[in-house]
């Protein structure tokens, strides 16, 4: 089953970063979120990317052209015509198919663009912002089972700010802070597609959780598969530094994999 991997936005609530490379090449612990995100997925066994890009794409497709590099000891002889010699190789058992879905495009148009590469089979699709410690193959099972259109991952949100409570005369009748359960449901990615998907996206324009995955839940094709584990996605640069923070201190609950 292959991975899609939205990736083409501009990232503007994290412009601190995105003005130089896509949100999804923010580095934490030294390595894009990107990669953090593929290698969630590769500890499950699913090696097979679709990356939809678009803002700055280049940057994705340079990094990954070198990625070997990065990854393992190399010899540049230049005595020798110029002979690169890669020691150790370590990079991951991936393909990665890194395509331009357009700048402007809108979600559901960047998901209708890879529709060729994906053929006629479910596949996953998650944002490429987001890190999770989902159980991906208990989620793809989850899918299987149900047999509807689509499946998205159920996450909590947390609140960030205390809770007022006002009564009709607009007293505040009780002040406190934040607890867990103020969070809502919200779709956190990590998403489970069956090929009928792109009979419900129209054209570059479509937002896919506005259009796509609201006509999906409106014919009952639509389930959620609720998460209760670890969910944070990185749209600021407070919640930037708060992932960096996990990694930095050995405390990131999305990493499952060994070094």
């Amino acid at each position: 089953m292959k991975v899609v991997i939205l990736a083409g936005g501009f990232g503007t609530r994290i412009s601190e970063e995105s003005i130089f490379r896509p949100k999804p090449m923010v580095e934490i612990g030294g390595m894009p979120i990107l990669w953090h995100i593929m290698k969630t997925y590769s500890h499950y066994g699913f090696n097979d990317f679709i990356i939809c890009a678009g803002y700055k794409q280049h940057v994705i497709k340079e990094w990954f052209a070198d990625y070997f590099l990065h990854t393992s000891d190399v010899t540049f002889d230049f005595t020798e015509d110029d002979k690169v010699i890669v020691h150790n190789r370590h990079a991951e058992p991936w393909k990665v198919t890194v395509i331009d879905t357009g700048l402007n495009t809108m979600t559901g148009g960047r998901v209708k663009r890879i529709k060729k590469y994906v053929g006629d089979e479910p596949f996953m699709l998650t944002y490429g912002d987001g890190l999770c410690d989902i159980d991906i193959n208990e989620l793809v099972a989850f899918h299987k089972k149900h047999g509807k259109i689509a499946t998205i991952s159920a996450v909590t949100m947390e609140q960030r700010f205390g809770i007022l409570g006002i009564d009709d005369e607009n007293s505040i009748y009780s002040f406190r802070e934040k607890a867990a359960y103020d969070a809502a449901r919200i779709n956190g990615g990590y998403m489970v597609m069956n090929p009928q998907v792109f009979d419900y996206i129209e054209n570059d324009k479509t937002v896919l959780e506005e259009y796509t995955l609201s006509k999906l839940s409106s014919e009952g094709e639509l389930k959620a598969y609720i998460h209760n584990g670890f969910w944070k996605p990185m749209d600021s640069k407070r919640e930037h530094e708060a992932l960096e923070a996990m990694w930095s201190t050995g405390n990131a609950p999305w990493k499952k994999w060994k070094d």
